[in-house]
């Protein structure tokens, strides 16, 4: 400690009063120097009015950055006492240069205006001579020598004064904790440790830290300076070795001993066709005329890559057998009759051609189209499989950008083929069959289009010589089979649609879910879960019972989940060995599975007025539902309620226009449609329902309201009305008639053009219902409505008939 130091540290030994400056983002020790700029006015004052006295005055570090103005309580604890050694003003600020004294911590504050005003207290050090002490701060010492030869930025006196050991333990100390690469929050926290011995243990191990830190980025540095080093050397001796040979009029292109030598033999073995072959040879001559150092040669390498291992020539062997194929089939999936055998059709051809070796190589690309988990994607698979080829699969569901599809152009930084491209590759043949997943869930925006994309895929014509951006070189596809797949038809552009052919799936009914669970899924589900088929049964009953009460689902995937979760449950039991039932019966699976999910709608008890039975197609499959229809008096208003679409609004509008005008056939006043509103409702109103042929439903349900007579409760009816009363055709009958047979109905009335499609329905149900044809509404009502001696009487509500 030098004698000034000594003087002014006696001078503020008691407490004294000084101006108080607060500093923001930084912290000022005792026994360092620091150059400070000063700004705020009051700040400014406190400056001069300290230098024109002692040159004495307190640094506080404030606690938020971010005020102007702080006030003593914004003050941190300990601060410093300071001399102003140099001042210079300099266009409205300070630049003073500061020493630290002594730590100190504020007593009182006495004034904030014109500048901050208090008295304070030097803190007295503890701790500050030990041998301890003194072995810290020679590793202290050590150790900031290291910093300073890799680089830490330092002031030459500060290092001469530090390392010269001019200076006691505790100016080393705060000296070293001065310069650390710390916050200014953490070196607050040196500054309020009054313990010497604490406060050297802490600078050394953040000391320590930063030097472990800065031979790590030294090691590595030089690491890369090596590196770099030995490739340029490498560079230079290749191309001094190139010269020489070229002087000498030795050696050649194919001489030359570099990672190009590989790219050769694979040229050579690839039996790539000709103008493959040339753009290979072509890219790789431009590869051995880059530096080692391009960034191009790496993109010239994947490019080569990717051309080599393109199966150009490569096809998997036809094996293609009929027989086998409807066996596959048969083993693979349950049902689906009609789909089946347009496949073997299809398989049929192929191996026509194959066998006459027809040059006419254009097979027709399917779509496959029906509601989720009916076994469309595995129905590919069952293909590829009776053909003996590969299968890839390529889901285009949300693809946006076109690139996924073509490929993106070289020119692109990571650039890379499209998805056709690349499954190709993956299949390692060029005849797979490639199933696109999800055909009608692309999408389009400013990247472009990828149904267009897909045009020139999906069409034998062209794509003999499909162009992929990135490989730049037309590709066969004529001999993939290119098989699509959709839940919905609307979403396909019509350009695209109309290069497949459309295989539709219908949903299973419940005694093909039945089938498909006990021969499919049951057995793999026990598989899966560590069981055995001997050991756990479910029997008949149980079995239909969660098909109809857990799920309701065209396809199985929701009923496979459900058999999942009843194997799981008896797995654990087995685990633990605890006891479970050995064949599991409908009382179990309210155990296993928790409370019924869905109860089946059943036929109504009575006949009522105002309420028919229609058959519905709903994505789950075939179901009843009642039409609901009530009568007051009231101005001509129609209402819908039940949660219906557009297209079923309208037929309730017909409907209600076909009574109005047909009032003298069924008995009823003349203009009785401007005296009355009529509601009309669809029960379970949370489930959307849409379409026109719940027609002859809503007119049934319609006219028994206006007339009274009751409708049948065993009746079911289907199909779209006219304005005329003429019934239409509509599809899903097996479905309905399906649905309306397992409800309890006797009789289906259907529109009388699907007669025709009584062949798709199983012959239980035909011999169980009554099946009736109707051309006109007139057919429908005389077999729906209760009729009284052979007559129809009716019963007009009492307000209608005085209307």
């Amino acid at each position: 400690m030098t004698f000034s130091t000594y003087i002014c540290r006696l001078l503020i030994m008691e407490i004294r009063t000084l101006p108080l400056v607060a500093i923001r983002g930084a912290v000022v020790f005792p026994h360092t120097d620091a150059i400070l700029t000063f700004g705020r006015p009051k700040s400014i004052s406190a400056i001069n009015a300290a230098f024109q006295e002692s040159r004495v005055f307190g640094i506080f570090s404030q606690k938020k950055t971010s005020n102007p103005d702080p006030a003593f309580e914004e003050l941190s604890k300990v601060g410093t006492v300071a001399t102003i050694t140099q001042m210079m003003a300099n266009e409205g600020e300070i630049h003073a240069m500061v020493r630290g004294q002594a730590r100190m911590k504020l007593v009182e504050g006495i004034a904030q205006e014109p500048y901050l005003i208090g008295k304070v207290e030097e803190l007295e050090e503890v701790d500050t001579k030990s041998i301890e002490l003194d072995a810290i701060t020679n590793q202290i010492i050590e150790l900031f020598r290291r910093s300073i030869n890799m680089g830490k930025p330092v002031e030459v006196n500060t290092v001469m004064k530090l390392l010269s050991r001019q200076a006691d333990n505790m100016e080393v100390i705060d000296s070293v904790a001065s310069l650390l690469d710390i916050t200014w929050k953490e070196k607050q926290g040196l500054l309020s440790e009054l313990s010497t011995r604490n406060r050297a243990e802490k600078v050394f191990e953040i000391l320590s830290s930063e030097v472990r830190e800065m031979e790590i980025e030294k090691s590595i540095s030089q690491k890369t300076h090596k590196r770099f080093e030995d490739q340029m050397r490498k560079a230079m001796l290749r191309e001094k070795k190139r010269t020489i040979e070229q002087e000498l009029g030795e050696g050649g292109e194919e001489e030359i001993l570099d990672d190009t030598t590989e790219y050769d033999e694979k040229i050579k073995k690839a039996n790539l066709p000709k103008d493959v072959k040339d753009r290979a040879k072509k890219e790789l001559k431009r590869l051995r005329q880059l530096s080692p150092h391009s960034p191009e040669g790496g993109y010239i390498r994947g490019y080569l890559d990717w051309l080599l291992a393109l199966p150009w020539s490569k096809s998997s062997p036809s094996t293609t057998s009929i027989k086998k194929a409807e066996k596959i089939l048969d083993d693979d999936h349950y049902g689906l009759g009609k789909t089946k055998e347009r496949i073997l059709e299809y398989l049929s051809v192929l191996k026509l051609k194959e066998m006459n070796k027809s040059t006419e190589n254009h097979p027709t690309i399917l779509c496959f189209v029906g509601p989720p988990g009916v076994g469309k994607t595995s129905i590919g698979r069952s293909i590829a499989k009776a053909l003996g080829r590969e299968f890839v699969r390529a889901s285009l569901g949300g693809i946006r950008d076109e690139a996924e599809i073509r490929g993106h152009r070289r020119t692109y930084v990571g650039s890379m083929p499209g998805r056709i491209i690349q499954s190709i590759r993956n299949a390692g043949t060029n005849n797979p069959v490639f199933m696109l997943d999800e055909i009608d869930k692309l999408g389009t925006d400013y990247r472009g289009d990828p149904a267009s994309a897909l045009l020139e895929i999906l069409d034998p014509e062209q794509n003999k010589e499909y162009s992929d951006h990135y490989i730049e070189i037309p590709f066969d596809l004529s001999k993939v089979i290119f098989i699509a797949t959709a839940n919905v038809l609307d979403s396909i552009p019509l350009p695209l649609r109309d290069r497949m052919e459309i295989i539709r799936f219908t949903g299973y009914i419940e005694n093909e879910k039945y089938y498909i669970a006990k021969q499919y899924l049951w057995p793999k589900q026990l598989k899966v879960h560590g069981l055995n088929e001997k050991d756990v049964k479910i029997n008949e009953k149980a079995l239909r019972y969660a098909i109809s009460h857990y799920t309701r689902e065209s396809g199985v995937r929701e009923l496979e989940r459900t058999l999942a979760a009843i194997a799981r449950k008896i797995a654990r039991l087995a685990a633990e060995k605890k006891k479970y039932p050995k064949a599991i019966k409908v009382e179990d699976l309210n155990k296993f599975l928790g409370p019924i999910k869905f109860r089946s709608i059943m036929a109504e008890e009575e006949d009522s007025v105002g309420m028919s039975t229609g058959l519905a197609y709903m994505p789950t499959g075939g179901e009843i539902i009642f039409i609901e229809a009530a009568i007051m008096p009231g101005k001509g208003n129609l209402t819908l309620t039940g949660q219906l679409g557009d297209i079923m609004q309208e037929s309730a509008k017909a409907s209600f226009t076909w009574a109005k005008s047909h009032w003298k056939e069924l008995g009823l006043p003349e203009g009785f449609g401007r005296k009355i509103d009529v509601h009309i409702h669809v029960p379970e109103g949370a489930i959307p329902k849409d379409g026109p042929s719940a027609g002859v439903a809503i007119t049934t349900a319609l006219v028994s309201a206006l007339t009274g007579v009751p409708v049948r409760r065993d009746v079911g009816m289907t199909g779209e009305v006219t304005l005329r009363g003429r019934v239409l055709e509509i599809g899903g009958v097996k479905e309905k008639t399906i649905a309306g047979h397992t409800a309890g109905l006797k009789k289906i009335v259907l529109p009388k053009n699907n007669k025709k499609d009584l062949e798709d329905v199983p012959e239980n149900v035909k011999k169980e219902v009554k099946f009736v044809f109707a051309n006109d509404v007139r057919d429908v009502l005389k077999e729906a409505l209760i009729e009284k001696d052979e007559k129809f009487i009716p019963s007009t509500p009492s307000f209608l008939a005085n209307a």
